[in-house]
């Protein structure tokens, strides 16, 4: 029997991609669910897919911790308490510092990092009841730089921060904590940016070796679940991305940077030209979604 089975399993971001693949990996291990995202139809249709007697999918914005609160009492109610927590909703922005748009930017460290933080206050009491586990979502992009997207390396480095902090604060509770690192993952939010911009996929070219690969969010999915049950301080997808957290004050030397600077000059203007003409900083679909508002 799976140690998953019977476990509650909250889950932000959990309509589609990653957060969507996990849930379906734990549901057949016997773990019940709280699923939370704006994207109404996605999560709705993947709660009944999963089985309402085991899933409950709450429309919920992780910026607001009234929110989170409010679908982690649903799931105590409906489950008795909360085990494991996956703070993944993550949103990705468009443009240099200079062109981005500025309310934008300041929505990815919302989401990206208060969101962690509510998500994280709202299920902590529960999860230390019940002494369980946090994984917080962050990426490869704690550990290096890509122009164009400062506010999610900026947001990606924060959560990994916020882990390892409270990994500290909860240790004694008989809490563990991790946060997870990822490379490129085939999810809506990377297809949305190869579909947005061009100069998106010219930088991946430019990345050397296993850095311009995309790992499939069924593989993604594996890994995290595996990380779930182990209770891992970093979950790394695909594995070597763990090496960059030693080695990245070389990524950040001016020889580990000299690659990105030579092509930096080409692609970012023409990154934010193809910004200018969009009128957006988001994905169409993630502005579509932050202008609806959340609803229980």
């Amino acid at each position: 029997m799976s140690s998953m089975n019977g476990k509650v399993v909250l889950i932000t971001g959990g309509a589609r991609g990653v957060g969507a693949e996990v849930a379906r990996r734990l549901r057949r291990q016997g773990a019940k669910l709280v699923l939370t995202d704006l994207d109404v139809e996605p999560l709705n249709a993947l709660a009944a897919e999963l089985g309402s007697d085991h899933v409950v999918g709450v429309v919920a914005d992780v910026c607001d911790l009234a929110s989170m609160e409010a679908a982690v009492a649903e799931g105590v109610e409906r489950f008795g308490g909360i085990d494991v927590v996956m703070a993944n909703a993550g949103i990705a922005s468009y443009g240099s510092v200079l062109a981005v748009d500025p309310e934008t930017f300041k929505r990815v460290l919302d989401v990206n990092v208060l969101g962690v933080f509510h998500t994280v206050r709202a299920a902590l009491p529960s999860v230390i009841e019940r002494q369980g586990y946090v994984l917080v979502v962050s990426s490869l992009a704690a550990y290096t730089a890509s122009p164009g997207l400062a506010a999610y390396h900026a947001s990606k480095a924060g959560a990994e921060y916020f882990a390892n902090t409270l990994r500290l604060e909860v240790a004694h509770h008989g809490v563990d904590v991790g946060s997870a690192h990822m490379c490129w993952i085939d999810t809506p939010l990377v297809q949305d940016a190869k579909a947005d911009l061009g100069a998106f996929g010219k930088m991946l070219k430019t990345l050397p070796g296993p850095l311009s690969k995309t790992t499939s969010v069924e593989k993604c999915g594996e890994l995290f679940v595996k990380g779930i049950e182990g209770r891992k301080n970093r979950v790394n997808v695909p594995g070597w991305v763990g090496l960059f957290r030693f080695i990245r004050p070389l990524v950040q030397s001016k020889l580990g940077e000299r690659d990105v600077r030579k092509a930096t000059p080409t692609l970012l203007p023409e990154m934010d030209a193809e910004v200018a003409a969009l009128g957006r900083s988001l994905s169409a679909r993630s502005q579509a979604l932050e202008r609806e508002p959340a609803a229980h």
